[in-house]
């Protein structure tokens, strides 16, 4: 969705939940963040100014960066699989570009030039699939391509064949690149804007058709609905948004569900700290422990999203990723942090 999110900024702080955390900076840059990946013990982002690169956690004056295009796109995907990275620019012309992880040699393996392209999230999944998607048509069809990852030289491309149509005024944010999550056999996509809806699709099965689950998340508005979604299993996800145009406004911004997406149920509705743009269940805690972060601050809930404790007044972090079931990473303005629960 074409919204140009607030970018923020402020120092650092330790707050105490029953538990401290300690944050420590990893990476700065004049670069905006919104996509990050973990491989060979290394923090791998994409970001504005066609910049992409590493920062290494066990010594942080071990860094890359490169330049993925000489035009400044802006990224806001990023993938992998066992050899290569994915990314794909925001805007039109979209350049879906394939970064191999040997020699960081990028190539551009497709083009979408349509007017309307807005790539607003990229997911690889284990069987050597990829999955991205755009924000709508003129026609309001949702635009849901899929990449053959078949070997280490080529990957093809190819559009849906399915149509999946949106309701005039429903599309998807760009935020953190997490509006799509899979687990087990299915795949969810989130939607917002005038409607704020949940998208599934058996990915063993491409041929059955998407299911439409609506929710009773914030919509209604061009800058309300689901920013980010992510599921433990086949059974139970939250997921997180709110209003970017009013950051504070805390109603509705949260649900979950137990049942694969169907129905969503309301958390916390007026009792968290406002808008959030990612949010990641803990490994392992089967979605007992979730993570959350938005423009203004970083929240935690150890009850499946039911409570919630602010544990940041961090400002200006959009994206964030868990590297072990005690450090966490968020990325952002300018850079790159590291969360540790001690």
């Amino acid at each position: 969705m074409k919204k140009i999110l607030p970018l923020l900024f402020s120092l650092f702080g330790v707050i105490i939940f029953s538990q401290k955390v300690s944050f420590e900076t990893l990476f700065n840059d004049k670069i905006s963040i919104r996509a990050l990946e973990i491989y060979d013990d290394k923090v791998w982002y994409s970001g504005t100014d066609s910049k992409f690169g590493y920062v290494d956690l066990r010594n942080t004056q071990n860094q890359k960066q490169i330049r993925l295009s000489e035009k400044k796109l802006q990224f806001r995907t990023l993938a992998q699989d066992e050899t290569s990275f994915y990314a794909i620019n925001i805007e039109s012309p979209a350049y879906f570009f394939k970064i191999d992880k040997k020699n960081l040699k990028a190539e551009i393996f497709h083009t979408d030039s349509v007017k309307t392209a807005f790539y607003d999230a990229l997911l690889v999944v284990e069987n050597r699939l990829g999955y991205a998607f755009s924000d709508p048509d003129s026609n309001n069809v949702f635009k849901l391509a899929k990449l053959k990852l078949f070997d280490n030289a080529n990957v093809y491309f190819e559009n849906f064949s399915q149509k999946l149509y949106l309701e005039s005024g429903e599309a998807a944010f760009a935020a953190s690149n997490t509006n799509i999550s899979s687990k087990g056999d299915y795949i969810w996509i989130a939607t917002g804007g005038v409607k704020s809806r949940i998208f599934r699709f058996n990915k063993n099965h491409p041929e059955a058709s998407f299911e439409v689950f609506n929710t009773p998340f914030i919509q209604g508005e061009s800058s309300q609905g689901i920013y980010s979604i992510d599921f433990a299993n086949d059974k139970f996800g939250i997921a997180v948004g709110g209003d970017y145009t009013k950051q504070e406004a805390n109603i509705n911004n949260i649900a979950t569900t137990n049942d694969g997406g169907k129905t969503w149920q309301i958390q916390a509705s007026g009792k968290n700290a406002g808008y959030m743009t990612c949010v990641k269940i803990k490994p392992g805690s089967k979605g007992r422990e979730v993570v959350s972060v938005g423009d203004q601050h970083i929240s935690y809930s150890s009850d499946f999203g039911k409570t919630w404790k602010k544990i940041s007044d961090e400002k200006g972090l959009f994206v964030c990723k868990w590297i072990d079931k005690k450090t966490m990473v968020f990325a952002g303005k300018d850079r790159i942090v590291k969360m540790k629960f001690n």
